[in-house]
């Protein structure tokens, strides 16, 4: 299986399992618990149809919007995840090349494998950076001090992740930083030698946004364990008020699923929300954020820049968060399979298939821009 022969998201998760060891595969793939949510995040999509309109002249269509100030040439973007050099060697740098490439915005995570300043420095399409309330204030400040003098362009603030969601696949495999791994996750590194000789043929694994301030190399430590111990669970919304004066700029909450919270953010001066369960993995149970969108987008919509994630896996997905009242919409699995598949080269596949995508099924839907998408467009069964 090559590259080329990848047309959806499906083919590149097909891919990328058959190039990764299994327990970062895992890692990419996996929810918490019983993976309800995870599962749920794109059933919810599939439980509401489109209503197309014909004749309606669409010989060009626009995929632009502008969401927190950044004008984008697509309704979606490449949300930030951790750890993405041990997934390719190129990481961050072939997901921001791949957003830079088709206009749209990418972020770069507190867990991320390149810091935010070369990336920052090397592409000029916006950029986000998502941030991780620490126990520690005072790493909280310094970080916050450090995007902005980088020049970011939207601080991120994860509020769904004040502890770690209970990975079980990653508990079954010993999946952790640095490595610590079962006999069996051993074994399965062992059977694919391809991604071990790519990984120690590169410049070495680090966390440059942690660097200075978490010492890693005493031992191992799990994505879970450093939500757990290192994130503050007493983060309330005086913190995240005080956090929006000190960064004044474009500032959005990612995690938000519930009206009360979404009307708490716009008091305190948030320029956009992002419903998102984090890819179900965390709190297992939780509501799909397509299933919260439309109640939330009418209670705040007209105040604040309403996004979410979680599940989408074709233009359709996009179509109809657009059409409910979502201003873009963010990717996570979606452009990981392509990155641990091929580098920038599937990140770039990936996008382009899926701008395709949205181009011919907004002319079969009969809209020539993103403002013609409406709820008129949606029956839910």
């Amino acid at each position: 299986m090559r590259l080329s022969d990848c047309h959806n998201f499906h083919d590149f998760r097909e891919l990328a399992r058959r190039r990764l060891p299994g327990p970062i595969f895992d890692y990419i793939d996996g929810g918490a618990d019983d993976e309800a949510t995870l599962r749920q995040n794109t059933a919810s999509f599939e439980r509401c149809d489109l209503v197309p309109n014909v004749l309606r002249g669409v010989e060009s269509v626009d995929l632009s919007v502008t969401v927190m100030g950044q004008k984008l040439a697509t309704p979606f973007y490449c949300s930030p995840t951790a750890l993405q050099r041990l997934f390719h060697h190129q990481g961050e740098r072939a997901v921001a090349a791949a957003a830079a490439k088709y206009g749209t915005m990418f972020g770069v995570s507190s867990l991320g494998t390149v810091s935010l300043e070369e990336l920052r420095k090397a592409y000029a399409t916006p950029q986000v950076y998502q941030f991780y309330f620490h126990r520690d204030r005072g790493l909280n400040t310094a970080m916050m001090q450090r995007a902005k003098q980088a020049g970011v362009d939207v601080m991120m603030l994860t509020v769904d992740s004040i502890t770690g969601g209970n990975r079980e696949r990653d508990l079954r495999t010993g999946f952790s930083i640095p490595f610590r791994l079962t006999l069996g996750g051993m074994l399965q590194f062992a059977i694919k030698p391809a991604w071990a000789i790519n990984y120690v043929t590169h410049e070495s694994f680090k966390l440059p946004q942690l660097d200075e301030h978490v010492d890693m190399s005493g031992g191992a430590m799990s994505i879970g364990r450093y939500f757990t111990e290192m994130l503050d669970p007493a983060m309330t919304w005086d913190d995240v008020a005080q956090m929006v004066r000190q960064w004044n700029g474009q500032f959005c909450l990612k995690g938000v699923m519930s009206v009360e919270d979404a009307k708490r953010a716009v008091e305190i001066g948030c320029t956009g929300i992002i419903l998102s369960n984090h890819g179900g993995r965390q709190l297992d149970g939780s509501r799909a954020a397509f299933d919260q969108l439309a109640e939330i987008v009418d209670a705040v919509g007209d105040r604040i820049d309403v996004m979410m994630d979680g599940g989408i896996k074709r233009g359709s997905h996009v179509l109809k968060a657009l059409s409910l009242g979502a201003k873009a919409v963010g990717l996570g699995r979606f452009y990981l399979y392509p990155l641990a598949s091929a580098g920038q080269a599937g990140v770039e596949r990936a996008l382009g298939l899926l701008q395709a995508e949205l181009v011919r099924d907004m002319r079969l839907m009969g809209c020539s821009s993103i403002s013609q998408l409406s709820r008129a467009n949606l029956r839910f069964r």
